[in-house]
C-alpha cells in the first residue's frame, strides 16, 4: 500500500485531530484503504503521475496519447476508439447519452442497484425517457426479462438498454454475454450500454465480441488510478447513432477527440500527469497479463466470501453465477446498523470499508479486494473485518480469517 493516512498534523504544536473517527494524535502503519474503488495507487504509478507536466501538443505526448490508446483497446478487447475524459465514471455516463441519443429517446435501464439507477437519474436529466426494469438489488440484470421486453416493442421505442456489469452497491455482477445474446434473440436494434467502471482490469471484459455500443469505465479501480480519468469505448453503430441525432454537446462530443487521437492530440487540455500514470498501470496489466490478473481477483473474492460464509453472515448478492470479483458486500443482521459496525473498524484497526448507498445504507458493508492487492493484503483485511464484527457485538462464528487463508493456501 502506498499511502499513510495519519492523525498526525504537518503543525508540530497540534497534537490532536477533530477529525472525526481518528483516535488519539497518531495513527503508526498505513491505512487500509477497502473501499470498492478509488484503490491503493502502486508507486510505480504515483511516481509516473509525479513526472514533469509536458507540453501537451508535443511530440512526446502524441507518442503517450498512442500508447495509450493502444493500451486500452487491449485491456478492453476493442479494436474500436477509446475515448477519454478528465472526469468520472458519472461523466462517462453523460458522454454515452448525449453522442447516441436524442431528446424523448426511450432508454431501459436494469435495476440492479444504486449506480444502475444513478444511470437512469442522468438520463432523466437529459430529457430522455427512462424506463426501468425493475431488480431486487441482489442479482445482476435479468437477461430474459430484457429479451422480454425488447420483443413487446414493436415500434423500436427503446433505443438503448443500459446494464451495469459489477454492481458497485451489491456486489452483483452482470453477464454481459447473456444480455446480447438475449438482445439478439429479440430482433431488437437497441444499443446496448454497458458500466464497467469497477470490473475493467478486475473481470473479464469483451467490449467487442460481446458487441457492446459503449461501454463507460473510470480510472481509480482496476486500472489503479486516482480518480480523473473516465472512458468510453464505442462502436461504429454508437458513432452513426450520433452522427444523426444525439442530444447538444461540447466537451463531451466524441467525434473531435477519435479525431485528434488520430495524430496523437486532444481538442482540449487533456489530464496530461493522469495519462502518465495510465500508461504505467497499463504497463503493469500487461506484465501481470490479463487472464493472471482476472484469476487473483476472482481468488481473492472466492477467500473472501468463505470467511463471510464461516462467519454466518449473509453475502447480498444471493446468485453464485453473479457474485462480483470486485468486492463483497455483506449484510449486518437485524439490529446492527453497518455504519458503527464500518466506524468501529475505522477507529480502532484503521481501515475503511464502503458505506451502503441507497436503500442499503446503514445494512451493508461492502470490502474492495480489487486493483493492485495481494494475498497478505487480504488477510489483513479480514482479520480487521472479524475483530470490528466481533467489536461491534455482531453475532458472528469464529474463524472466517481461517476459512479465508486455508484458501489462499492452495497453489494457484
Amino acid at each position: 500500500m502506498n499511502t499513510r493516512h495519519s492523525g498526525e498534523s504537518r503543525n508540530p504544536e497540534l497534537k490532536t485531530s477533530n477529525v472525526k473517527g481518528f483516535v488519539g494524535a497518531q495513527r503508526s502503519g498505513w491505512h487500509f484503504l477497502q473501499i470498492p474503488g478509488p484503490t491503493n495507487v502502486p508507486s510505480r504509478v504515483l511516481r509516473a503521475i509525479a513526472e514533469p507536466t509536458i507540453d501537451h501538443r508535443s511530440p512526446d505526448f502524441a507518442e503517450l496519447v498512442c500508447e495509450v490508446q493502444a493500451g486500452l483497446r487491449w485491456v478492453m478487447r476493442t479494436s474500436g476508439p477509446v475515448v477519454v475524459y478528465a472526469g468520472s465514471g458519472s461523466g462517462g455516463w453523460e458522454a454515452a447519452l448525449v453522442n447516441t441519443l436524442s431528446p424523448g429517446a426511450r432508454i431501459l435501464v436494469a435495476e440492479t442497484g444504486f449506480f444502475a439507477l444513478g444511470w437512469a437519474d442522468v438520463a432523466r436529466r437529459m430529457h430522455v425517457d427512462v424506463e426501468v426494469l425493475p431488480g431486487d438489488w441482489r442479482r445482476g440484470a435479468d437477461a430474459s426479462a430484457i429479451e422480454e421486453r425488447l420483443a413487446a416493442d414493436s415500434t423500436h421505442r427503446i433505443q438503448a438498454v443500459a446494464v451495469v456489469h459489477s454492481e458497485t452497491s451489491t456486489g452483483a455482477a452482470t453477464r454481459i454475454g447473456e444480455v446480447r445474446r438475449a438482445m439478439d434473440r429479440a430482433g431488437h436494434p437497441a444499443l446496448l450500454f454497458v458500466d464497467a467502471v469497477s470490473s475493467l482490469g478486475c473481470m473479464d471484459y469483451r467490449h467487442d465480441e460481446w458487441r457492446v455500443d459503449v461501454t463507460v469505465a473510470g480510472s481509480q479501480k482496476g486500472l489503479m488510478l486516482p480518480p480523473g480519468l473516465a472512458f468510453n469505448a464505442v462502436s461504429e453503430k454508437a458513432r452513426e447513432a450520433g452522427r444523426t441525432g444525439g442530444l447538444p454537446r461540447a466537451y463531451w462530443d466524441w467525434e473531435p477527440i477519435i479525431a485528434a487521437n488520430e495524430s496523437g492530440f486532444y481538442p482540449t487540455t487533456p489530464s496530461t500527469n493522469l495519462l502518465f500514470g495510465l500508461r504505467e498501470a497499463l504497463a503493469m496489466l500487461r506484465e501481470y497479463g490479463l487472464e493472471q490478473t482476472f484469476a487473483r481477483h476472482a481468488r481473492h473474492a472466492q477467500a473472501t466470501r468463505r470467511a463471510v460464509e464461516t462467519w454466518g453472515l449473509e453475502i447480498q448478492c444471493t446468485n453464485p453465477h453473479e457474485y462480483s470479483d470486485v468486492l463483497t458486500a455483506v449484510r449486518m443482521p437485524e439490529g446492527h446498523d453497518a455504519d458503527r459496525v464500518r466506524q468501529i473498524i475505522f477507529d480502532r484497526f484503521n481501515m475503511s470499508l464502503g458505506t451502503g448507498l441507497g436503500k442499503l445504507n446503514g445494512r451493508v458493508i461492502r470490502i474492495g479486494h480489487l486493483g493492485d492487492f495481494n494475498d497478505l493484503m487480504l488477510a489483513a483485511t479480514l482479520s480487521g473485518v472479524e475483530a470490528g464484527l466481533m467489536a461491534a457485538g455482531v453475532p458472528i462464528r469464529r474463524g472466517g480469517v481461517d476459512a479465508a487463508l486455508a484458501d489462499l493456501a492452495v497453489p494457484e
